[in-house]
């Protein structure tokens, strides 16, 4: 097990900001040259998951970030999306399978294999009773009975390049939520019998090769999308029409602060309770800022209300907000959330009223990464 005693390392100050955020702790993962991919949360945070360029899982503590142990290196190929499901902990690699362990015991208790060739990027539970398990496999849909495992649906005809982000509707289970390097979202209806013909509802023509999407709106009827190119869009997708459309991004966001420029950005972030959206954009070198963004009614991204400054020494690949907080701006005094990037360190946050300096803590025994850039391939999604 990983040791836990930690040296104190003082870091340098926040850019002066009034709604800044502290860091808390830094934990150093790798050995060698291996980097964070994602960090997701169990749903009652007594764990997070952490996927690494090893093709390996680790799990830690959101609130001590000590090491609770390591899912056993199954995976031979790079580690795409990790999701929880109450004490089960699901992987999908490019090595063509969906693997599950049980957290409890870190024990693997369930393979899923696409097939030979086949790499898998992206995968989501929904349906009637959450019984469906859907994954984005090169350019195909794959849908398997998660009750028995078995396939029971293959859609080919809807995308004609690789699937980088698949989402059942939160509250509307049946509705299935697809993006791809080719540009398309497509939105499904997966009840009854799957098929391209039935079941394909509607196409809404992004442009240009999809990253990331994810839903907001106080009913989830609507969806934000980046994409490789660092453009921000936001659509109604009962009705496939877009919101607003933010084409020069970065450059808002750049224009915003007093800091670098934006170089990427890494996710958005949606509270329910404020309706509010946030597009977290990044610096080559660390710093992180989460930037308002207003659609209704205008087209603006706002100076951030929060910036990450002083953990990280590369590029960052993933944020993990605290969900139990409304918005960066109005933290208590507690955790503001965690972030991984490609220094292979995971840096907890506080808000800047818990902390009066800045330090970050470091395992001493843990292998320093070596001095190299890790900027390669960052936003493919295989």
């Amino acid at each position: 097990m990983e040791d836990t005693n930690m040296d104190v390392e003082e870091i340098s100050p926040i850019p002066t900001n009034p709604n800044r955020v502290a860091l808390k702790n830094s934990i150093q993962t790798n050995f060698g040259d291996d980097y964070v991919f994602q960090i997701v949360n169990k749903d009652d945070w007594t764990s997070m998951a952490v996927s690494l360029s090893t093709n390996a899982v680790k799990l830690y503590s959101p609130s001590t970030g000590q090491f609770l142990g390591e899912c056993s290196k199954k995976h031979n190929s790079t580690i795409n999306e990790i999701m929880f499901s109450g004490d089960i902990l699901h992987s999908c690699s490019s090595d063509g399978t969906i693997r599950s362990w049980d957290t409890r015991s870190f024990q693997e208790i369930s393979c899923i294999s696409a097939g030979p060739s086949e790499e898998v990027f992206c995968f989501s539970f929904g349906g009637v009773g959450d019984s469906l398990l859907a994954a984005g496999c090169k350019s195909q849909i794959l849908f398997w009975d998660w009750r028995n495992r078995k396939q029971v649906a293959c859609l080919q005809e809807s995308h004609m390049d690789d699937v980088t982000q698949i989402h059942f509707v939160p509250e509307n289970q049946n509705k299935l939520v697809s993006a791809s390097v080719d540009g398309l979202m497509c939105i499904f209806d997966t009840s009854g019998q799957i098929n391209d013909d039935d079941h394909l509802e509607s196409v809404i023509n992004v442009g240009t090769s999809i990253g990331k999407v994810g839903f907001c709106g106080n009913r989830n009827q609507k969806l934000w999308c980046l994409t490789h190119i660092e453009t921000l869009s936001v659509w109604d997708w009962p009705d496939s029409r877009l919101e607003a459309n933010f084409e020069d991004a970065r450059p808002m966001a750049s224009n915003s602060w007093t800091a670098e420029h934006v170089d990427y950005f890494v996710d958005c972030h949606y509270s329910h309770e404020d309706d509010s959206l946030w597009v977290i954009g990044g610096t080559n070198d660390g710093t992180l800022g989460y930037f308002p963004v207003k659609y209704n009614g205008g087209r603006e991204i706002l100076a951030p209300e929060a910036i990450l400054h002083g953990g990280h020494t590369g590029i960052i690949r993933s944020v993990l907000p605290v969900s139990s907080i409304k918005s960066p701006a109005s933290q208590g005094r507690g955790i503001f959330g965690w972030t991984g990037g490609e220094d292979g360190r995971l840096c907890c946050w506080l808000s800047d009223e818990a902390c009066d300096t800045n330090r970050s803590w470091i395992s001493s025994t843990l292998v320093m990464k070596t001095t190299k850039s890790l900027r390669k391939n960052r936003r493919q999604p295989y």
